[in-house]
């Protein structure tokens, strides 16, 4: 279903939204998190970009699992190409749960922050952003080396 769209392989084409949108989460998580006084303005925004984002890195990881199985079934992977790709899946994996924690905890936040930007507790506002710039800053390393090591099992030599 996710392997294909006109003999091109489906992961090539939408990993571009994850790209995308997974440091556009990240950036706007984290303003959101520490500038109390734009939660009203960008509140919708970092709330689309929390939904997203994470259906973007699921699109990317299930069609990158079925592009990877077609071409160990077509025996198109060397032993070198299969170890670059495994790496290259183990860093997507992780880019997803990392993408989904981080609009799951921004949703959160939008959600108890919408109406009032200062309604949370200073503890609880201060949680909320040190998790979020955790979650930001993960899921940003994890994108990046996927998106290397995915560049190196396309335009490496092994």
């Amino acid at each position: 279903m996710l392997d294909q769209v006109n003999g091109l392989p489906v992961h090539v084409l939408v990993l571009h939204a994850a790209v995308i949108f997974v440091p556009l989460l990240a950036l706007g998580a984290v303003v959101y998190a520490l500038a109390a006084p734009l939660r009203s303005r960008i509140g919708w925004a970092v709330g689309l970009l929390a939904v997203t984002a994470p259906v973007a890195a699921l699109i990317t990881m299930l069609s990158g699992t079925q592009f990877y199985d077609r071409l160990l079934s077509e025996e198109r992977v060397s032993p070198a190409g299969k170890e670059i790709l495994d790496g290259h899946m183990a860093n997507g994996t992780l880019t997803f749960w990392l993408t989904l924690g981080l609009g799951v905890v921004t949703l959160l936040l939008v959600a108890l922050t919408f109406r009032d930007p200062r309604a949370l507790p200073k503890g609880a506002d201060l949680g909320f952003a040190v998790v979020l710039v955790v979650l930001a800053a993960a899921s940003g390393y994890y994108l990046y080396q996927t998106g290397d090591s995915g560049a190196t099992a396309v335009w490496g030599t092994y």
